[in-house]
């Protein structure tokens, strides 16, 4: 890690101009078009620089990701479960980086591209490729380059590797865990698959109460199995079992 470059390559200056457009971007959608509703941000007050692992379910490809780098910017402004003005992109945290199946990226359009540039670790997907179920072994340098962002800043990832609620979690997430032992600050979205296509890239639905709850950090025993922590993430994202059971048992519930 230098002053200038992230232990990637990349320029610290490029990536805070990339922040500042890109979120100003998608502050429209956030929070104009939409309402961004924010809870338990001041949850990121004295987290330390590094080693810090955000877990969360995951709606669309892009705009959670870009959500979440607003809350972080803003709580460096002290804007606590809010945004407001985003006069917090003028000094973006640049140390963050998030994880995203390599195939995503891949796929077309300028903003997965300026992801790419702006902190995306990319990773193959051993379970799943263009739409099939498949069985690959997990990329040694997918996960050396985890723990190297982890050393670095913080990380964003999601443990079921996909859009569709209440997916099983995958051990990798686990596994990452036990290894680097990372403060693991679990994340609750919701409507933003009501608001936005799947990339998150365009705007479907105006009005929506986007929210975003920021719960405290994990009190995990790393000595435990893949298994057992797994589950505690799982239901920390309120993605377990006991909360699929929960969500069609309410009047009218229906697969989101």
């Amino acid at each position: 890690m230098g002053f200038f470059r992230d232990s990637f390559g990349h320029w610290y200056l490029a990536k805070r101009l990339l922040y500042m457009v890109v979120g100003a971007y998608g502050y429209i959608g956030l929070n104009i078009r939409n309402r961004m509703v924010i809870r338990g941000s001041r949850n990121l007050k004295g987290l330390p620089e590094q080693n810090v692992l955000f877990v969360s379910n995951h709606q669309t490809y892009f705009r959670d990701v870009m959500a979440m780098l607003h809350v972080m910017c803003a709580v460096r402004w002290r804007m606590y479960d809010y945004l407001g003005f985003p006069i917090y992109l003028l000094t973006p945290r640049s140390r963050v980086y998030f994880v995203a199946a390599e195939e995503t990226m891949k796929r077309g359009g300028w903003l997965p591209k300026l992801f790419s540039l702006g902190g995306a670790i990319t990773v193959t997907r051993t379970w799943r490729s263009e739409g099939k179920e498949v069985s690959r072994k997990v990329v040694k340098t997918d996960i050396d380059n985890i723990n190297r962002a982890l050393k670095e800043g913080w990380v964003i990832t999601f443990p079921q590797g996909t859009t569709a609620a209440f997916a099983s979690g995958r051990k990798g997430t686990a596994h990452i865990i036990k290894h680097n032992r990372p403060v693991v600050v679990p994340v609750v979205i919701d409507g933003f698959r009501r608001a936005f296509d799947k990339k998150g890239l365009l705007l479907k639905k105006k009005g929506v109460r986007l929210k975003m709850t920021f719960k405290p950090p994990l009190e995990l025993d790393y000595e435990a199995s893949n298994e057992v922590i797994l589950e505690q993430v799982m239901d920390a994202i309120e993605q377990s079992d006991r909360f699929r059971f929960l969500h069609y048992r309410k009047p009218g519930s229906e697969e989101s």
